[in-house]
């Protein structure tokens, strides 16, 4: 198919200083729309206050690598988890100081942590790494809960808690798998293979580059009246996945019910069941944007589901091609779960100077995209 001709607006942004290196994460307060905060390569992590000049309220030097990743101990917003190289800190930011001190350290991971998160009860943390594992950390007793392994073979990119299944994560990796673990067994319940999706449903790939799971995004609980339990997928290839999670696993079940029925499970080339791997059955359910509908041309590193007026109309995606693309899914009542007249759901096209590390929303009317590059200064946009 030929590619979608996209018209590039260029957004003067607002500039947030503070940071002496790259840009690598942000997060934005959902108790307080004009509250964000930051981190760098430069060991530091900022807050901002929107409603202020373009300078951090405070500055926290937390460590003398790279902070790749951050979020907030859910409900208590003033309390931060940091990761650094194989290290999680926690920070209160209540007990500001010159030099400071965590008031908690994990070091479970065996290599570099590409993200922590923390669920919405303030009971868990969730760190994947380089490792291809993903640590679950019970935040009460202060330890190691479980390691999530044996799944994926290569980096693992991101993780995110699903907010409906209590017990429940969801991961990505540099393998093109992305997993759904009970992490109270350990265990992964369902896989879904990229590169074999892409290979079984005949999608022609636009770039060489392999299906590799950069980032994924959940919606929160408030948005799944409208949007219902999707998961959206940002690849190594340039194109956005967006899968319907409960749909993914009745047709688990379903063909786990069918094989048993059959006395035998079916095996795929490598081994693995295929009632974990097949996902050719659900191509219909998944909506897949690329650059047929004037998607990215290079691997997508972040998304995010918009905060600000109707929440979750809006899934943003940033990437090395230094584009950030705004698409609208409240043209579809099952969250974009379709094929037909997706000419439309491409709503904003914006060019940024620099390839795109984060990205986040606040649930402002004006200033709320917030933008993390391979600069040390942080873009914030305002889009409707």
């Amino acid at each position: 198919m030929a590619e979608k001709d996209a018209t590039k607006l260029k957004l003067k942004p607002r500039r947030l200083k503070g940071h002496d290196d790259s840009t690598t994460c942000c997060i934005a307060s959902r108790e307080r729309s004009h509250l964000i905060v930051t981190s760098g390569d430069d060991g530091r992590v900022c807050w901002f206050d929107l409603r202020c000049p373009d300078e951090p309220r405070l500055v926290m030097d937390v460590s003398v690598e790279p902070v790749s990743s951050l979020c907030f101990k859910s409900g208590m917003e003033d309390m931060i988890y940091v990761s650094s190289g194989k290290e999680i800190k926690c920070f209160d930011v209540r007990l500001a100081a010159a030099q400071w001190k965590p008031l908690e350290n994990y070091n479970y991971n065996k290599e570099e942590i590409n993200k922590v998160v923390c669920n919405s009860k303030s009971s868990f943390l969730a760190a994947a790494d380089d490792n291809g594992e993903v640590k679950i950390i019970d935040i009460h007793q202060q330890c190691l809960y479980k390691t999530l392994r044996a799944g994926h073979t290569s980096i693992c990119s991101t993780v995110e808690f699903l907010p409906w299944r209590s017990w429940e994560v969801i991961s990505g990796g540099l393998d093109s798998m992305l997993m759904l673990w009970d992490f109270s067994k350990g265990r992964p319940y369902k896989v879904v293979d990229f590169a074999t999706f892409d290979v079984s449903s005949g999608i022609a790939g636009r770039c060489v580059n392999p299906a590799f799971v950069h980032a994924i995004a959940i919606p929160e609980v408030d948005m799944l009246d409208k949007l219902d339990k999707i998961c959206a997928v940002a690849r190594g290839d340039g194109a956005i996945d967006v899968i319907n999670i409960e749909t993914e696993m009745a047709a688990t079940k379903s063909k786990s019910s069918s094989n048993s029925r059959k006395g035998s499970h079916s095996r795929s080339k490598d081994g693995s069941s295929s009632s974990n791997t097949d996902a050719d059955q659900n191509g219909k359910k998944r909506l897949h944007l690329d650059y047929t509908l004037g998607g990215h041309t290079a691997a997508v590193s972040s998304l995010a589901f918009s905060l600000f007026g109707e929440r979750g109309k809006f899934l943003i995606s940033g990437g090395n091609d230094k584009l950030v693309k705004v698409w609208n899914l409240s043209c579809y009542p099952d969250a974009g779960l379709s094929d037909d007249n997706n000419n439309n759901i491409l709503h904003l096209n914006i060019e940024v100077p620099r390839k795109v590390n984060w990205l986040c929303t606040t649930s402002a009317d004006t200033d709320n995209l917030v933008v993390c590059d391979t600069s040390k200064v942080v873009k914030v946009y305002s889009i409707t």
